[in-house]
């Protein structure tokens, strides 16, 4: 499992390397990143329980609270530029110290996808954030 913690925290110090993804509210930082399923080697997703596809993506956030790992209630959804919405249904994963939540969601083609994330921190109020990402099949 502690390969599965680096794995994540490599791709959210990778993809995109041109800035960190993350959205602060005072104390609580999240950290998101979404990428295609196809980029996860199959031991990996095997022992995450994910499906590597061309197209499916997978949504992986990281909540901390005071800097530290923080238990969270997370949900979302993302929708396509034709309007459709597709729910985001969370499964938390802990690794040692480390917590994140994971979702997987369907792409067709090239497409822009707008994601809604909300996340509620223990002991915290809810907060949401918006953002988009562009994604391709993995062919």
């Amino acid at each position: 499992m502690r390969r599965i913690a680096l794995l994540f925290i490599a791709l959210c110090l990778s993809l995109p390397a041109l800035a960190e993804r993350k959205m602060s509210f005072g104390d609580l930082d999240v950290h998101y990143i979404a990428f295609n399923s196809g980029f996860l080697q199959p031991d990996i997703a095997a022992a995450t329980g994910l499906v590597r596809s061309k197209t499916l993506g997978v949504v992986n956030i990281a909540v901390l609270k005071a800097g530290q790992p923080s238990d969270a209630s997370v949900s979302g959804a993302v929708k396509n530029l034709l309007g459709q919405n597709y729910p985001l249904t969370f499964k938390q994963v802990k690794e040692g110290e480390a917590i994140y939540y994971l979702a997987q969601f369907p792409f067709e083609d090239r497409e822009v996808l707008r994601f809604t994330i909300n996340v509620k921190a223990s002991g915290d109020v809810d907060r949401s954030f918006d953002f988009n990402q562009e994604f391709f099949p993995d062919e």
